[in-house]
């Protein structure tokens, strides 16, 4: 089995401004725990000599994401490296409307680890798009965030879609949970 890491939508203006005042700054540090362990899979994954697909979400206008604003940015704890693959995307399957499959294909991949952001929108489409195209999937128990969403907190959607994507399927292929810990090269 071939494996990538799949790094989705770790751009700077991600979940800026979506919490209320008071949830904004917990929004804005589970974040940081997310690109912190992400970021160091990611140096892992290269010294193993594991392929980092890095999405890139292209919003369009006023977007928080809007192409080429400062909001738009990669973080730079994921920065691409020589070698990483940077895939942009404008709907929150990663695959659709994308070169996406077409470039993991190519380099014979099978397996995908991914962690990123949004859990309900990108994360949750993307993995299940991975498993029905014929992918196993590794989602990052911790690694994947979002911002809250009227009564529900961030937590709350965190920890539903983990329980709801452990196990999901599509013939052979299953999307299993780890945590960012036990990934090994």
């Amino acid at each position: 089995m071939s494996s990538a890491l799949l790094l989705i939508d770790l751009q700077n203006a991600i979940l800026a401004g979506l919490g209320t005042a008071e949830r904004q700054p917990a929004i804005d540090a589970a974040l940081e725990g997310v690109v912190a362990r992400l970021a160091e899979l990611k140096r892992k994954a290269r010294a193993a000599g594991i392929s980092s697909f890095i999405i890139q979400h292209d919003g369009q206008g006023t977007h928080r994401l809007a192409k080429r604003g400062e909001g738009w940015q990669l973080r730079r704890e994921i920065a691409p490296e020589a070698g990483d693959v940077v895939v942009h995307k404008t709907s929150c399957d990663s695959f659709f409307e994308t070169d996406l499959e077409a470039r993991l294909r190519t380099k014979g991949i099978t397996h995908l680890i991914i962690g990123g952001c949004m859990t309900q929108f990108c994360v949750d489409t993307t993995a299940r798009r991975a498993v029905s195209l014929g992918f196993d999937v590794t989602l990052l128990s911790d690694g994947h965030t979002t911002a809250d969403m009227g009564k529900l907190t961030f937590e709350a959607i965190i920890a539903h879609h983990n329980m709801l994507l452990d196990g999901f399927d599509a013939g052979p292929h299953e999307i299993k949970l780890i945590p960012t810990a036990q990934i090994a090269f």
